[in-house]
C-alpha cells in the first residue's frame, strides 16, 4: 500500500480531488484506492466508512486554507477591507478550480453538505462546522467595522450569518450555471447587507491569495 505514513493522505488527497471532479454520490471506495495507489484493506485500516473520509478530507481541506483565512481577516487589516479581499479571494479561487476541472466546483461542504444532510448525522454536522468557523471569520470582521463607525447593522451575527448564505448561494447559482462569472462582483451586495456606510475599493489579483479556497 505504500508507507503506512502517505497512504491516509493520499487516500485524502485523492478523495478531494474525485469530490471535486464529480460528487460524493458519483465516486466509490474502488475508485479512490485505484487512483491513489492505495490497497483497499489500508482504506479501511483509516476509515470505518467513505462518510468517515469525506469528513477526515473536509478537514484536511480546512486545515490547507486555513492560513490563508487568518492572512485575509488579520486585524492588521481595515475591517472592511477584509470583506473585500474575501470576495475577490472567493471568486479567484472557484476561478482557479474552474480552469483546473473544467467546471465550476463550488463549496466542497456545502455541496457535500447538502447532498447528504438527510442521510449522513457526521457529515451534517461536519458542513455545519465548516460553516460556523467561516462565519466567525466574518463576524468578527463586522463587529470590528461596527466599532469604527462604518456599519449600522446592530446585529453582527445575524449580518455575519446573511453574508455568508449570500455568497455560499451566488456559488452554488456559480455552479449550477457553470459559470464563474456570476461571482465576479459580490462586494456591493456584501456592503448592502451590512450596511456600511462606505466601500471600499475592490482589490486586484495581487491581494489574492491564489490556489487556496475560502469556502
Amino acid at each position: 500500500m505504500g508507507r503506512r505514513s502517505d497512504a491516509k493522505q493520499k487516500l485524502l488527497a485523492t478523495a478531494f480531488e474525485l469530490f471535486w471532479e464529480n460528487s460524493y454520490g458519483g465516486v466509490s471506495i474502488d475508485e479512490i484506492c485505484e487512483r491513489a495507489k492505495v490497497h483497499k484493506g489500508s482504506f479501511y485500516y483509516f476509515f470505518p466508512t467513505k462518510a468517515d473520509m469525506a469528513v477526515a478530507a473536509c478537514e484536511d481541506h480546512w486545515k490547507a486554507r486555513q492560513s490563508a483565512m487568518d492572512r485575509l481577516f488579520s486585524p492588521q487589516v481595515k475591517p472592511l477591507e477584509r470583506l473585500s479581499k474575501w470576495c475577490d479571494y472567493v471568486y479567484q479561487a472557484q476561478k482557479d478550480k474552474s480552469k483546473k476541472y473544467g467546471h465550476v466546483c463550488g463549496c466542497l461542504a456545502a455541496s457535500i453538505g447538502a447532498e447528504l444532510a438527510t442521510q449522513q448525522e457526521k457529515i451534517r454536522t461536519k458542513a455545519e462546522e465548516m460553516m460556523s468557523r467561516n462565519i466567525r471569520y466574518l463576524e468578527s470582521a463586522i463587529a470590528d467595522a461596527k466599532q469604527e463607525g462604518l456599519v449600522t447593522d446592530e446585529n453582527t451575527n445575524a449580518a455575519a450569518q446573511r453574508v455568508h448564505s449570500f455568497v455560499v448561494g451566488a456559488i452554488v447559482q456559480a455552479k449550477i450555471q457553470n459559470d464563474v462569472e456570476v461571482l465576479h462582483n459580490l462586494e456591493p451586495t456584501v456592503m448592502a447587507i451590512i450596511r456600511a456606510k462606505m466601500l471600499v475599493p475592490a482589490c486586484g489579483p495581487d491581494s489574492v491569495f491564489e490556489g487556496k479556497d475560502p469556502l
